[in-house]
C-alpha cells in the first residue's frame, strides 16, 4: 500500500520536463530534454494554451423565413452527394451545399451536429444522414 502512494506522489514530478534548445555546428536547431552543452543550450519555456469547452455556432437555429432552407455537408467524390445535388437542380431546390474537406468551418460544424457520414442534409431542423429520393421527400414539404 505504501508503494501505491508513494508512486501517486511521483507521478506529477514524473510528468513535468523541460525542453532544451541548441544549435549544432553546422547552425541547424535542436531540441531535447537534457542539455548538451551549458554554454551552448537555452532552457525553452513552453505554453499550453487549453480551453475548458468550444461552443459551436447552433446550424439548428432558424428563423420563419428559414424554415425550409436546404444545407448539406457533402464532399466532391461522394456519389450520394452527386445524386442529391441533380435531384436538388431537377427540382429547382435552392441549397447551400459545404465541403467538409475544403471547408475548415463547415467541418467544425459537420463535427458539432454528430455527422458520420455524407451527405449530411438539413431542412430546418429535420436532418437526413444520406440521401434518397423519399427520405428527402419526408423531411422537404414544397
Amino acid at each position: 500500500m505504501k508503494r501505491i502512494i508513494l508512486l501517486f506522489l511521483l507521478l506529477p514530478s514524473l510528468a513535468s520536463a523541460e525542453i532544451y534548445k541548441w544549435k549544432d555546428s553546422k547552425g541547424q536547431i535542436h531540441f531535447s530534454d537534457a542539455p548538451v552543452n551549458a554554454k551552448e543550450t537555452e532552457k525553452v519555456s513552453v505554453e499550453v494554451n487549453t480551453y475548458e469547452h468550444v461552443v459551436p455556432k447552433d446550424v439548428f437555429k432558424s428563423t420563419a423565413s428559414s424554415s425550409q432552407r436546404v444545407v448539406m455537408y457533402a464532399t466532391s467524390w461522394c456519389p450520394y452527394c452527386e445524386k442529391a445535388r441533380k435531384y436538388f437542380k431537377a427540382n429547382k431546390i435552392t441549397y447551400t451545399e459545404y465541403d467538409i474537406e475544403n471547408d475548415t468551418n463547415a467541418k467544425i460544424r459537420y463535427d458539432s451536429i454528430g455527422g458520420k457520414g455524407v451527405p449530411v442534409i438539413l431542412v430546418g431542423k429535420k436532418r437526413l444522414n444520406g440521401f434518397s429520393e423519399s427520405g428527402f421527400k419526408r423531411i422537404f414539404k414544397e
